[in-house]
């Protein structure tokens, strides 16, 4: 059964596909906060908090699903030794503004903005990284 539009699914893939992001994003979202040691509640709490959010201010063009990334999992746990949970906290907080900084820059100058400040060669490299330093706590 072929779709018309090669770009848009149909609902059983959809379904598909749903199925699978929520194993995903759910598995992340719990997961993380274990790691580090926070609660996985407020996790899951603030992760719908800020997709709804997301949905809001994207007017729902954009299907996603904002929870726990695995990047922040070693910065989280060394930021929580040196300085405590408030300073993780508030180092987090600092995160949530560069984000919010590069994301109105890159609706001031464009999506193509992207690429030019992450070129592929760079992300890869990051996502090798952070995959390897991870590998030692699975």
């Amino acid at each position: 059964m072929e779709d018309t539009n090669p770009e848009e699914l149909s609902k059983l893939r959809k379904g598909v596909v749903g199925v699978q992001f929520l194993f995903v994003a759910f598995g992340a979202t719990v997961l993380v906060p274990l790691l580090v040691g926070l609660d996985p509640s407020t996790a899951l709490f603030t992760a719908g908090i800020g997709t709804l959010l997301f949905h809001l201010v994207t007017r729902g063009r954009v299907p996603v699903f904002l929870g726990s990334r695995f990047a922040f999992i070693a910065p989280i746990m060394k930021a929580t030794e040196l300085y405590g949970l408030p300073g993780t906290l508030s180092g987090l907080t600092g995160v949530v503004l560069v984000f919010f900084l590069v994301s109105a820059l890159v609706r001031w100058r464009g999506v193509k903005l992207i690429p030019r400040l992450f070129p592929p060669i760079v992300v890869g490299a990051i996502i090798i990284l952070i995959g390897i330093s991870l590998s030692g706590s699975v």
